[in-house]
């Protein structure tokens, strides 16, 4: 009898544990999927820095590369600070351009040449050269632009921009093969004759309505695996404050830096 008592104490002690057993699997799991389903809502990025590029970029979904289909955002154009000095700024939208050679662009430009600024708009298909657009940009006007593919057959992308503030707009469809890694919300000190130029002084502006549609999921930067990128100098010294997205994860605000 004690020993048939010995084996039914063991044997409840072995359910027991299996219970147990059981009970910390279903938690780790309950634990687990909270956590992707916190991760797939917000996803944390990486930050970086870059000789040209200040913004943010989306080179992948948070399961997969990103298959970019179509990008946009509003920006109010900054004025640049004249007394500063010469330099260049370009702020735009992007498909492509992060670890390979295709990108498709469009933005405004926001130089200060020969002690005066100047003001326009433009695109570009990587590797030809920007386009201008007959559109008068003025410091202090709303822009909205967008690019989307409209065919992935024929490589066709529409590309719009609209100045907001006083009903200007540019429209075209045009035939590019991109490889759709990656999409980009940028300011950019760009390259002229082969050159880095100095980064003017814009002081600062916000990007925002920033959306993405990648692998045919629609949805704010924070919906993606995003890169917080920020621009130095060959001296590694940091020109732009890039800051963190608002909390809707539409937006964010760009300022310059001052060196020396």
């Amino acid at each position: 009898m004690k020993v048939l008592g010995e084996k039914r104490k063991l044997r409840t002690r072995a359910v027991f544990l299996v219970v147990v057993w059981i009970l910390l699997l279903v938690l780790s799991l309950s634990f687990l999927s909270i956590l992707l389903s916190l991760f797939a809502s917000n996803p944390q990025g990486e930050s970086i820095s870059n000789l040209s590029w200040a913004g943010y970029s989306v080179l992948r979904t948070t399961d997969a590369k990103a298959e970019i289909a179509a990008i946009n955002a509003s920006w109010v154009v900054p004025t640049v600070n004249v007394s500063a000095g010469a330099g260049y700024s370009s702020l735009w939208i992007g498909i492509g351009g992060q670890l390979e050679k295709t990108l498709i662009q469009v933005g405004t430009e926001q130089d200060v040449t020969n002690r005066q600024d100047a003001y326009y708009a433009w695109y570009e298909l990587l590797p030809n050269y920007a386009v201008v657009l007959n559109i008068t940009v003025s410091p202090g006007d709303m822009m909205f632009a967008s690019i989307s593919l409209v065919d992935s057959a024929t490589n066709h992308w529409s590309i719009q921009i609209s100045d907001t503030t006083t009903g200007q707009a540019y429209k075209t469809t045009v035939v590019y093969e991109s490889a759709r890694s990656s999409g980009e919300w940028i300011m950019e000190r760009p390259t002229v004759t082969n050159m880095l130029t100095t980064l003017a002084d814009f002081g600062n502006f916000t990007f925002t309505g920033c959306y993405l549609n990648a692998n045919n999921i629609s949805g704010s930067i924070s919906k993606f695996y995003f890169t917080r990128i920020e621009m130095t100098n060959s001296q590694n010294v940091q020109l732009t404050s890039v800051s963190s997205l608002k909390a809707n994860g539409t937006s964010f605000t760009i300022s310059y830096i001052p060196v020396g």
